[in-house]
């Protein structure tokens, strides 16, 4: 049987993220409150460009899980993941997901250094934007060899910012066996960003060494999704010049430990939103009155509040735990990573649900921000695999089933379309 088992002081926050966690909630109540967040994701890029050099500028959000060697702040997940609660607990559209938590990961799991020496001080220092294709979601990308090198043929699907991110690291088949590359697209002319807008991004000479020597293109159609504040897209290899990072017979294993750290950063997130909305319902039935008196004084409300922060409390113990595993390097990762993914998409199902009903007639509203919750939850339900996915990657962790592998059915069913 699987044991769990870690020393409980590492569940503790120090003095060092609840300064970084004041920082940041200030910047962001500043910054990205819900009509901020709405301009915000309909704009061209997703995001705010200049809350996105504020962070790395101001905070060095980018920089705190990358090595000091790779120009980063040399600090661990755990204080990625305090970044990671609070931009969850505001919807920030920023890409923190697939640039520092994806491909950061990906290029320092790959081993490769030269890689990393290349792209990680770009992510640390708020330069470049990257994202993964490829996984979690299958894709069909070959690779082959051509006159100038590596080329990549095929396409993935709803790939996270894969419209406009700078680096996408690729997982595709090659002679050798599954293999990461990485593709810089260039952004082209194309700057209409919407569902169903195609940029073409088309490579040509360049100088210097790496991806974009030869000719190609890559394009990339913008997916129509449930959560605005999280953008996808489809990306088309068509000959994209790219180089191999890493070896291919470390690729699985770069993948699967890059899933864990998905999870476990999703987790975070649903922490800080699960929060928000709990706060936010609060602070409604304190002043909504109904019979003369507060509706929060009402039984069946005490009822549903307290089992919402029950689940609340047991979320945010599964991701500090996963939390800890994956800043630590403990090979019970893999059980912490799903057991966290299973616990905190329940409480943020939950808590979005209630910050709806709780709010009554107001809580359907579009002009009302709950609903931006309730998207954000049920897209991220299915992003990265489902609760029922990881409930069968638990059985087989723990010996119950045959299975251990990652959760593999997800095909972007986070999709509208």
């Amino acid at each position: 049987m699987f044991r769990l088992d870690t020393d409980p002081t590492l569940l503790l926050e120090s003095e060092e993220r609840r300064q970084l966690r004041v920082v940041l909630r200030e910047l962001l109540k500043e910054t990205c409150g819900p009509e901020e967040v709405r301009k915000q994701a309909a704009g061209p890029r997703g995001h705010d460009r200049l809350l996105w050099e504020r962070l790395a500028g101001e905070i060095g959000v980018q920089a705190l899980a990358v090595p000091e060697e790779f120009g980063g702040a040399g600090y661990t997940f755990a204080e990625l993941a305090v970044a990671l609660e609070e931009t969850g607990r505001v919807l920030c559209p920023a890409p923190l997901l697939p640039t520092v938590v994806l491909a950061g990961h990906t290029l320092l799991r790959s081993g490769d250094r030269q890689a990393c020496q290349r792209w990680l001080p770009g992510i640390a220092d708020g330069s470049l934007t990257a994202t993964v294709a490829g996984f979690p979601q299958a894709a069909h990308v070959t690779a082959e060899r051509g006159a100038g090198g590596w080329v990549l043929r095929g396409e993935a699907d709803f790939v996270l910012d894969g419209e406009g991110a700078d680096l996408i690291l690729v997982a595709a088949e090659a002679p050798d066996g599954m293999r990461l590359f990485a593709c810089e697209p260039d952004h082209g002319t194309g700057t209409g960003i919407g569902a169903g807008t195609r940029t073409v991004a088309r490579t040509g000479t360049r100088t210097g060494t790496g991806p974009g020597v030869g000719s190609g293109t890559c394009e990339r159609v913008a997916r129509r999704v449930l959560d605005p504040t999280r953008r996808q897209a489809l990306v088309r290899f068509r000959g994209a010049p790219a180089e191999p990072v890493g070896e291919a017979e470390q690729a699985a294993a770069t993948m699967a430990a890059v899933l864990d750290a998905g999870w476990v950063a999703l987790a975070a997130e649903h922490v800080g939103g699960s929060a928000h909305a709990l706060d936010a319902v609060l602070e409604y039935v304190r002043h909504r009155t109904q019979f003369g008196r507060p509706i929060g004084s009402f039984q069946v409300v005490k009822h549903r509040l307290a089992d919402l922060l029950v689940d609340l409390e047991g979320a945010r113990s599964a991701s500090a735990y996963a939390t800890a595993c994956l800043a630590g390097g403990r090979a019970e990762l893999p059980v912490a990573a799903s057991s966290a993914a299973v616990a905190c998409s329940g409480a943020y199902r939950l808590a979005t649900a209630e910050y709806v009903q709780l709010h009554g007639g107001i809580g359907f509203t579009w002009e009302h921000p709950a609903h931006l919750y309730v998207r954000r939850a049920r897209a991220d339900e299915a992003l990265f695999g489902t609760a029922d996915d990881h409930r069968l990657r638990l059985a087989g962790r723990l010996g119950l089933t045959g299975r251990t592998n990652g959760a593999s059915r997800t095909n972007g069913s986070s999709r509208t379309d």
